[in-house]
């Protein structure tokens, strides 16, 4: 089979390399420096989709690090629904990047661009490895080296409020961790394993034996991840850290970095936990209610803001709620729903932060009683919003409503239309945050008052890019959706 049986292993070796040589470049090699960090995200994006096909082909792939198989080894595992995040990360990382090329200029120092493409590349390693990982202990030192580069791109800018922005992040994801960390001793003391499939194999038995340690150990899991995905009443540290980073970190940690935690939340529900344990507490039902008050009280947040990128952070509260209600829903037509939504808001999400940092670079606005008549100076920035925010309502046309859809036909499937007036109710508070700004952008009489300078097409053809695909996966969606059901057949 040759190099391609170590893709798994390789995508994550060559972040971390890169991660490694980036400030090196940036101080001896200026010109290739973000060439390089380009050519390894791509080169990882190339390898995942190869790693797609071999799926698809043939089945779940299993990597022996140094050829040691569990329990003495680390084994990463590739099946549908791995993959299909893997991709989600690094092409939308790679799309972060190339815009950030252009903005990190304007919002950096200088000698800091080097050490920014090195935490830049070490996130997005971390964030492949928390995927494709298939061992608790490996997933804990992967999410510490997520969470470390993560308040390091909020705190690079130097600023006041980036700083203490990132401290409190760190503080409540350090308290996040601890949480995991117990609850795998609690795993660990039970079993004797680390290893996803060897643990699943034991906790039937061990959930006879040791109930309390079992139910603990699952309380301490939804709070571990609900604090470092922003699961609502645990969101109290993505607004500010959201709000005062550098704009391509506030696209990266909202569109990938909080969905990479819904997602291991699931693994540790679907794959690990046996069926008894989700049956004899309601685990689910916690992350339905902690998900349907995230959706409209994230809202509710965001219509009050008066900073633009503080109602876009309130804003992905609510969003990541519906990746946590199709979890929570139980049922495998809401998690193909929540999953296509993982999709689509990391998209939409991430534009609609580049758009925010374009009217930055461009205006110095971040106020959005400012805003009107900006669709004059910049029509195609705030198109991009515009569609954005369409998606994020979700209108026809747009990848939104294909996620909503099927997260409320899931809500149907098992007898819970209270779901579906939810989701109904957030979209149309959806409506009326994102709604006055786009009518005030575009219809305004009066002329723009601010002076507004170039904005580099490096920074535009990404916007461009990111309203193709949300238009694509809003009408194209069925390939997607089918790949999701495929997945789902494993947990159900």
């Amino acid at each position: 089979m040759g190099l391609e049986q170590h893709f798994p292993a390789l995508i994550i070796a060559i972040l971390f390399g890169i991660a490694f040589f980036s400030p090196l470049l940036y101080r001896w090699a200026r010109k290739i420096s973000a060439p390089a960090l380009i050519t390894a995200l791509t080169l990882a994006l190339a390898m995942s989709i190869s790693l797609l096909i071999q799926v698809t082909q043939g089945g779940n792939i299993t990597y022996y690090l140094g050829g040691w198989p569990p329990p003495w080894g680390v084994e990463l595992k590739i099946d549908l629904l791995r993959v299909y995040m893997l991709i989600i990360v690094l092409a939308v990382s790679t799309w972060i990047m190339i815009y950030a090329l252009k903005d990190l200029e304007h919002e950096l120092k200088t000698e800091m661009l080097g050490w920014y493409y090195s935490l830049y590349a070490l996130l997005v390693g971390s964030m492949a490895g928390i995927t494709l990982t298939n061992d608790l202990f490996n997933l804990f030192v992967l999410m510490e080296i997520c969470a470390i580069s993560a308040c390091a791109i909020i705190s690079i800018k130097e600023d006041r409020a980036c700083l203490e922005a990132s401290f409190k992040y760190l503080i409540l994801s350090a308290m996040g961790t601890g949480c995991f960390l117990l609850g795998v001793a609690m795993i660990y003391m039970v079993t004797g394993h680390l290893n996803y499939d060897l643990v699943s194999e034991a906790l039937p038995k061990a959930v006879e034996l040791y109930p309390n340690n079992m139910f603990a150990a699952a309380a301490l899991f939804i709070v571990a991840f609900g604090t470092k995905s922003a699961l609502f009443p645990l969101h109290v540290w993505l607004p500010d850290a959201h709000a005062s980073a550098p704009s391509p970190s506030s696209a990266m940690l909202s569109g990938v970095v909080i969905k990479i935690y819904a997602f291991a939340l699931f693994i540790m529900f679907y794959q690990i936990f046996p069926r008894t344990l989700l049956d004899s507490i309601p685990l689910n039902e916690i992350v339905l209610w902690l998900a349907s008050m995230g959706i409209m009280f994230g809202s509710i947040f965001a219509m009050v803001q008066v900073d633009l990128k503080k109602m876009l952070a309130y804003s992905s509260i609510g969003q990541i709620g519906y990746v946590f209600l199709g979890i929570g829903l139980d049922d495998s037509m809401a998690m193909a729903g929540g999953f296509y939504h993982l999709l689509v808001h990391a998209i939409m999400k991430s534009m609609l932060f580049m758009a925010a940092g374009v009217i930055i670079y461009s205006t110095g606005i971040r106020q959005i009683k400012q805003l009107g008549g900006i669709g004059q100076v910049l029509p195609v920035t705030m198109l991009a919003f515009t569609i954005g925010s369409a998606s994020m309502i979700g209108l026809p046309g747009t990848g939104g409503l294909i996620s909503k859809w099927y997260l409320a036909l899931g809500a149907l499937d098992i007898g819970r239309p209270i779901f579906v007036v939810i989701i109904l109710a957030s979209s149309l508070l959806n409506a009326v945050y994102y709604m006055p700004i786009i009518v005030n952008a575009f219809m305004q009489q009066e002329e723009f008052e601010h002076e507004a300078k170039p904005v580099p097409r490096q920074m535009l053809i990404p916007l461009i890019v990111g309203m193709a695909a949300i238009i694509f996966f809003g009408v194209f969606s069925r390939p997607v959706i089918v790949l999701l059901e495929s997945a789902m057949q494993m947990f159900f």
